[in-house]
């Protein structure tokens, strides 16, 4: 079973280390779109975001301090969700695509705060 729960955070690691590195390839971009949304500081704010999910990211791949982690994950999916994926507060054609980015932010969010019930040091991590 500690291979696969090694497995499992290799898998969630990399997702939000992935996607910590793609704030920061697609910076102009994801600015834009924050804008057009209007999150204050759109530059600050996306930059902000893509270190949460580096800090996040890493600190669960390497079960080092995962509780900062799991802190990175609520102070970037909750202000995300609300801001950006508002699936009340836009048209009907773009209400189901973030209506799904929404509900996947808040089940992130679940296993994240479950990351805070396993036992420490996790098996095969530095912490």
């Amino acid at each position: 079973m500690s291979v696969l729960f090694l497995i499992g955070r290799i898998i969630v690691g990399g997702y939000y280390i992935y996607n910590g590195l793609h704030h920061f390839l697609s910076f102009t971009m994801l600015s834009g779109y924050a804008k057009s949304k209007g999150v204050p500081l759109p530059e600050v704010s996306v930059a902000a975001g893509g270190v949460l999910l580096l800090v996040a990211g890493v600190t669960l791949l390497l079960g080092f301090y995962p509780e900062i982690g799991v802190v990175a994950l609520i102070l970037f999916l909750i202000p995300v969700s609300l801001m950006m994926h508002n699936f009340w507060a836009v048209g009907p054609d773009e209400k189901a695509i973030q209506m799904i980015n929404f509900t996947k932010n808040m089940a992130l969010l679940g296993s994240a705060l479950m990351f805070l019930k396993i036992g420490k040091p996790w098996p095969f991590s530095l912490g």
